[in-house]
């Protein structure tokens, strides 16, 4: 046994090796079974401080700082050779993962309100999220494809999901959008872009060319983003929107990286304002009405805390559940 640090840097990497990258990305598997198996290795991890040492996030800062994306044998010897910078890398930047796909997941709850709608993400990074009218929706049923697109036709950026049951879809009319974010990233800014795209995992067939597609939508007409602690800075911003427009905050999967004491204010800040639409573990919090049993699996999709479907967190599949939806326009 180590110091608590080590066994912490052991399991955590242990667990993202068995149960998170197999079937997203071989190569992060493998580095993240070669931490767990090199005592060396996972020393130079204990330095970063914990709450930086995700593997994903170690992983890409050691990508943007030139590790070559070989072997593990490979990448743990540069990163013994450039320790010193991963360390502090790390300890400056966060997962910031602006997955456009997730609007894929939001639009069956942006459905069953009524526009306009001035729309505020919490943890919105460069703001991707913050266009679901902007990007065209092509989801998978059992019985064909449902094709959603803006009303001048296709987008760049088109959006596919699997879907089960048959919730009603609609372009949503987004009049105002803003984010709040610890550290705002701006998609003009090409470091920022490339911090983004690199967040990407390797092996991620179609997410990188997503992302950026979607980063130039952002570029071309950006949101106004807040730096700032949700719970904080909600109110305020949420006092920018425009008032003849129905105000909904979402926190699509935010939840999870906010410290347990927080998110109960989050949550209460994002109720006062306005509409509340989230994705979140079942068991994160309180925040639900009530949480469907038994549980098919996945996140859940939440519209005011009243549960709709059960969703992949980053929108690759919704199942829509008997029932939801009725009267909440």
């Amino acid at each position: 046994m180590g110091t608590p640090e080590f066994d912490a840097v052991i399991a955590r990497y242990d667990r993202f090796a068995r149960e998170e990258a197999p079937g997203r990305s071989a190569l992060y598997a493998e580095w993240a079974a070669g931490v767990v198996a090199d005592a060396a290795t996972a020393r130079i991890l204990t330095r970063i401080p914990a709450t930086h040492r995700q593997p994903p996030l170690v992983f890409a800062v050691t990508r943007m700082l030139g590790a070559p994306e070989a072997a593990f044998p490979r990448w743990a010897a540069w990163l013994r050779a450039h320790a010193d910078e991963v360390v502090a890398e790390c300890a400056a930047r966060r997962i910031q993962t602006n997955e456009p796909l997730r609007c894929a997941a939001l639009l069956p709850a942006l459905s069953l309100i009524e526009g306009p709608i001035a729309l505020l993400e919490v943890g919105a990074s460069a703001g991707l999220c913050l266009y679901p009218d902007r990007y065209s929706y092509r989801y998978e049923t059992g019985h064909g494809v449902r094709r959603i697109d803006p009303p001048a036709g296709p987008a760049p950026v088109v959006l596919g999901s699997r879907l089960t049951g048959d919730p009603a879809l609609r372009m949503p009319e987004v009049v105002w959008r803003a984010g709040i974010d610890l550290d705002p990233l701006d998609a003009r800014d090409p470091r920022d872009r490339a911090w983004l795209t690199g967040l990407v995992w390797p092996g991620e067939e179609g997410r990188r060319e997503r992302v950026e597609a979607a980063l130039a939508v952002a570029a071309a007409d950006p949101p106004l983003l807040i730096a700032g602690d949700a719970a904080d800075a909600l109110a305020a911003a949420a006092a920018r929107a425009p008032r003849e427009a129905t105000l909904v905050v979402t926190t699509p999967g935010v939840l999870a990286h906010i410290p347990r004491a927080g998110r109960s204010a989050v949550i209460e800040a994002a109720r006062a304002a306005g509409r509340w639409i989230t994705i979140d573990e079942p068991a994160l919090h309180e925040g639900w009405s009530s949480v469907p049993a038994p549980w098919p699996g996945g996140f859940a999709l939440a519209l005011d805390g009243d549960i709709l479907a059960a969703v992949d967190p980053l929108g690759a599949c919704v199942e829509w559940l008997p029932g939801a939806g009725h009267h909440r326009a």
